[in-house]
């Protein structure tokens, strides 16, 4: 028998409430036809401009194989555009287009509603807390990471 205690492990409870957000997020896109892939593009996109392929494959944890099929589907229905870097030419950028306006104001929209309830249980300062204590586990995690990657 394979035995961990998963109840102690801070990562547990991170993933689990992070599958927990993913899969709300997912329901309440789907009325609207987006699925949680297209949104995480459209959320990087807001969030860090255009970026490579492969920087998306990367933030989104992502084999670039798998983005490719997401960033078509997305490209038909007029949402993104690909075009080439003038920096690279091996490069890709993906660069939202004026359509994806409404579809990203809808799941924006979806997303609010599930940090609503997600949030619900808290008070705020619970909620201040909760987002200071996961900035200090990353914090650290990072500077870890940093440091492994220095040595190499």
């Amino acid at each position: 028998m394979l035995r961990y205690d998963f109840e102690e492990s801070i990562g547990y409870w991170i993933g689990m409430a992070a599958h927990a957000m993913q899969r709300a997020l997912r329901a309440e896109l789907r009325p609207h036809g987006i699925t949680y892939r297209q949104w995480q593009v459209l959320a990087w996109l807001a969030l860090e401009g255009p970026l490579s392929q492969a920087e998306l494959a990367e933030r989104m944890l992502l084999e670039p194989a798998t983005l490719v099929s997401v960033l078509g589907r997305m490209e038909r229905h007029g949402w993104i555009r690909r075009a080439g870097c003038s920096d690279d030419r091996r490069k890709r950028l993906v660069l939202p287009t004026p359509r994806a306006r409404k579809v990203w104001e809808k799941g924006v929209a979806c997303a609010r509603r599930v940090r609503a309830r997600a949030a619900q249980q808290l008070t705020p300062r619970e909620l201040a807390q909760l987002k200071e204590l996961l900035g200090r586990v990353r914090a650290s995690l990072e500077a870890e990471l940093t440091i492994k990657e220095t040595i190499r």
